[in-house]
């Protein structure tokens, strides 16, 4: 879309009262937004809290749904100010991830403790295990001490409704941590150009990219499948539109894709390709993939 058709769009998107489209995450049962707000770098970006804040609101009030947060974003910075808007706005209707990145089970309680405090919960919706790397990574997670058993218990205690994991670097690493471990939900890097963040490593051969390794493993577990690294850290944003990398995303089997958007514009042209979606035809999302 060019940028005078997408301001349109996005300033229509702003006013219409035309539902944001929801999908259902997986085994989970929720009913999410398609588009998910991402609270990393990205709203670590907005550098006053009081623009921090009042973005995250009107995405809320535009109909997104699901809010991607991390105890290691700003070092809790994150999730701090996702707390303040939930605190002061409700829950209610809302998803709430956060993750968490130990893998030693008493130091991951310690942070999980402290991602609570600052969000001002006593639960989450979803806590993820966070970006799962290599073979020996996968090991240390699942060790006796490790904190998928803790993570398995918190389950049980429901202080995080649902757990999963999340990974950009290694799609084959995440197949056999998904085959292996009991998890509700994952988040993968699911771009049209395939690649993660392992070197700039284009993953180019079919069996080795996260879409067609690790992808039909969530789906056959029906898993709550959420797509992030959509424009892999800004790299292909020059070469392809940002409507049509959104699309792409969403195009594939997944409940939302987590995207995070710095400036209220970008929030704004964001909630217009989803609330106006279509998905890519296949050959279009094949063509673009061989493109990128």
């Amino acid at each position: 879309i060019e940028s005078a058709a997408m301001a349109t769009l996005a300033a229509n998107a702003a006013t219409s009262p035309a539902p944001m489209p929801m999908r259902t995450l997986g085994k989970t049962g929720a009913r999410v937004s398609i588009l998910a707000f991402g609270s990393g770098s990205r709203f670590l970006a907005y550098k006053e809290e009081e623009q921090a804040l009042a973005a995250l609101n009107h995405a809320l009030d535009l109909g997104i749904n699901y809010i991607d947060t991390a105890a290691s974003y700003g070092d809790g910075l994150s999730e701090q100010r996702v707390g303040k808007v939930l605190k002061a706005r409700g829950r209610k209707g809302l998803w709430l991830t956060t993750k968490v990145e130990p893998r030693n089970g008493d130091e991951a309680m310690r942070i999980i403790e402290r991602s609570l405090k600052l969000l001002q919960v006593d639960y989450v919706d979803l806590l993820h295990i966070h970006s799962l790397t290599t073979p020996e990574d996968m090991a240390a997670i699942e060790a006796k001490d490790g904190v998928l058993n803790r993570l398995y218990k918190l389950r049980e205690q429901k202080v995080a409704r649902h757990i999963g994991i999340t990974c950009h670097t290694d799609p084959a690493v995440l197949k056999t941590a998904l085959e292996r471990f009991d998890l509700d939900c994952t988040q993968m890097a699911l771009n049209a150009a395939h690649i993660g963040m392992a070197a700039d490593v284009k993953y180019d051969d079919p069996k080795t990219s996260f879409e067609s390794l690790a992808l039909p493993v969530a789906q056959r577990k029906n898993m709550g499948i959420t797509a992030m690294k959509i424009f892999a850290q800004d790299k292909l944003t020059n070469k392809v539109s940002a409507e049509k990398l959104i699309r792409y995303s969403m195009s594939l089997p997944v409940a939302a894709a987590v995207i995070g958007m710095p400036k209220p514009e970008f929030i704004d042209q964001n909630v217009a390709v989803a609330k106006n979606f279509q998905p890519l035809p296949k050959r279009e999302m094949d063509d673009l993939s061989t493109e990128l």
